[in-house]
């Protein structure tokens, strides 16, 4: 079996930038521990996986060591992939996930996500997670990822943080580490070590809390966001209520087959 497959830097209009994706287009199903050797051996942050319907796409995204319930970078991927190189006339597409019936819209060269906002509640903060990410933590808060505020943009950029320590955070799949930003409305940098992600690039699924997690402190239904990772990411985000939109650009790095 052949699977058409691109890889697409997400969150970004430049290649080794953003998130890099690995967007598999299959024609029948295969087999779930298929797709997660095909997602251990790609060795991204997300694999995602696409087989059409009749008027929409289902979608599945796996890292490199499990499934997961939600990822923006690799929907935009897909969606990029879709509207550039399957139906250029394309103009919005519905996907059906684990997180329902999610969309994306495209609007010149910037590609936006319907995704379900998930407002973090103030929690404790665990044991050791000061010790594994090496700041000072002004608050927490937990919706499906760790939510901690930080000082400054400056803090979340100079961030080290222990991965080992930080894996042994129990019932956390990831934590995303935000301040309001200094050429932008707020940073962020995300990590999820117990995914196999010790740091992801360019997180859109941290953005369905982050995004009323700031709307409520900046006021603002609007916001620019950029991830200050190694690679970078910039995200355009809007409160909606109930859902948030997520929308960024992205740009292709690789197409090919995979042999299956």
């Amino acid at each position: 079996m052949k699977i058409k497959y691109f890889v697409v830097d997400a969150f970004t209009d430049n290649i080794f930038g953003g998130n890099p994706a690995g967007v598999c287009l299959l024609e029948s199903e295969i087999d779930d521990k298929d797709m997660q050797r095909i997602a251990m051996e790609n060795n991204l942050s997300e694999t995602a996986f696409l087989i059409k319907r009749d008027n929409y796409y289902d979608l599945r995204w796996f890292t490199p060591e499990v499934e997961i319930d939600l990822c923006g970078h690799a929907t935009i991927g897909s969606a990029f992939v879709l509207m550039n190189f399957i139906d250029p006339e394309m103009q919005r597409v519905s996907f059906h996930t684990k997180s329902g019936e999610l969309s994306v819209a495209r609007s010149s060269d910037i590609y936006s996500m319907n995704f379900p906002s998930r407002k973090p509640l103030p929690c404790k903060t665990p044991e050791k997670l000061a010790a594994a990410l090496g700041i000072r933590i002004l608050e927490t808060l937990a919706s499906r990822d760790l939510i901690v505020l930080a000082h400054d943009a400056q803090t979340v950029l100079d961030m080290k943080p222990d991965f080992a320590l930080l894996s042994q955070i129990p019932d956390c799949f990831g934590v995303a580490v935000t301040a309001a930003g200094e050429d932008c409305d707020f940073v962020s940098r995300y990590f999820a070590p117990n995914a196999g992600i010790c740091e992801d690039p360019a997180t859109g699924s941290s953005h369905c809390s982050l995004i009323p997690f700031w709307k409520e402190r900046l006021g603002k239904e609007k916001m620019t966001a950029k991830q200050l990772s190694a690679r970078g990411g910039e995200l355009f985000c809007r409160d909606l209520g109930e859902r948030v939109e997520i929308g960024g650009r992205a740009v292709l790095y690789l197409s090919g087959e995979i042999n299956l």
